[in-house]
């Protein structure tokens, strides 16, 4: 793990999954697959560069979830269910609408958190349409440095 004052950099080096993830009938997270996640501190997302078990690069995944506090060394967050994604070829779409929209019914998530929540994730979509989403640190990262352990 890496601290900078804006930006906690975490790696999975090899995840474990039931079933491939596919997003547009393409497999963007497998068995094996290495992510170098991206956490900011007070904000309402993070962001996770995945690739497949090979380390090809398939995209930009943000959680939408309640800022993370940290103690010590126990991390403290609330999935929000919402999620993006960004293609290497700039195609951003929100994911898990449905899952979201039950959560809010079954009283999961109470309205004003579901209400910053839904904002953000309009933040997040709207920001990757017009190319200025996610910042320069999780682009200009690579697999490579974080498994070296290296800030850019």
């Amino acid at each position: 793990m890496l601290t900078r004052k804006e930006v906690i950099v975490t790696l999975a080096e090899s995840i474990t999954v039931d079933l491939p993830m596919t997003i547009e009938e393409q497999i963007v997270l497998e068995t094996g697959s290495p992510i170098v996640w991206f956490t900011f501190p007070g904000a309402w997302h993070d962001i996770g560069s995945f690739h497949r078990a090979d380390g090809t690069f398939t995209g930009f995944y943000a959680n939408v979830i309640t800022p993370v506090k940290i103690e010590e060394n126990t991390w403290h967050t609330t999935d929000l269910y919402l999620d993006l994604w960004l293609s290497p070829s700039g195609d951003a779409r929100l994911l898990d609408e449905d899952e979201f929209e039950e959560a809010v019914a079954q009283g999961c998530i109470d309205q004003p958190t579901a209400h910053r929540a839904r904002e953000e994730a309009e933040n997040l979509l709207d920001g990757a349409r017009q190319g200025e989403w996610p910042p320069p640190i999780v682009k200009e990262w690579t697999l490579a440095q974080a498994q070296e352990n290296t800030f850019v």
